[in-house]
């Protein structure tokens, strides 16, 4: 077969190849509504993982005044902070990401852009009540 043949042959066929996570992130620009999906399945994760060590330290700093003065310096510590803060982000994320399913549920807000709007909208709430909550735990009020 001649050259000419084969890239004949070659360009009707569709071309596959491997998708990797880089891939995902950083060439495909997902929707706001996709984002928000993620995002809520990962922020929902982190706090499921992190519930058990949460109870422990709850369990430990209610043992005792002493205990107690304990857990209250380590939070004290900026790495603490921002690990709190983290927390925080995900739980508030994940709540307002939660409402927006609900009334999702009781089909409102279904149409493209509605649905955009409200991904957009759970950003802004999750990250202004993420920045009040910041702001307390690094003392500013």
């Amino acid at each position: 077969m001649s050259e000419a043949v084969r890239e004949a042959g070659k360009k009707g066929r569709p071309e596959f190849r491997n998708i990797g996570i880089t891939d995902i992130t950083l060439k495909v620009r997902q929707p706001p509504a996709a984002v928000v999906s993620i995002l809520h399945r990962i922020s929902g994760a982190a706090l499921f993982l992190m519930l058990p060590f949460l109870l422990y330290l709850l369990q430990e700093s209610l043992l005792s005044e002493t205990s107690y003065g304990h857990f209250a310096g380590m939070v004290d510590n900026a790495f603490v902070k921002l690990i709190l803060l983290g927390l925080s982000w995900a739980y508030l994320h994940h709540f307002t990401a939660g409402v927006r399913h609900l009334v999702m549920d009781m089909h409102l807000g279904l149409d493209k852009g509605t649905s955009q709007k409200t991904a957009v909208w759970v950003f802004v709430v999750s990250l202004a009540l993420t920045a009040l909550v910041g702001l307390k735990l690094f003392g500013v009020f």
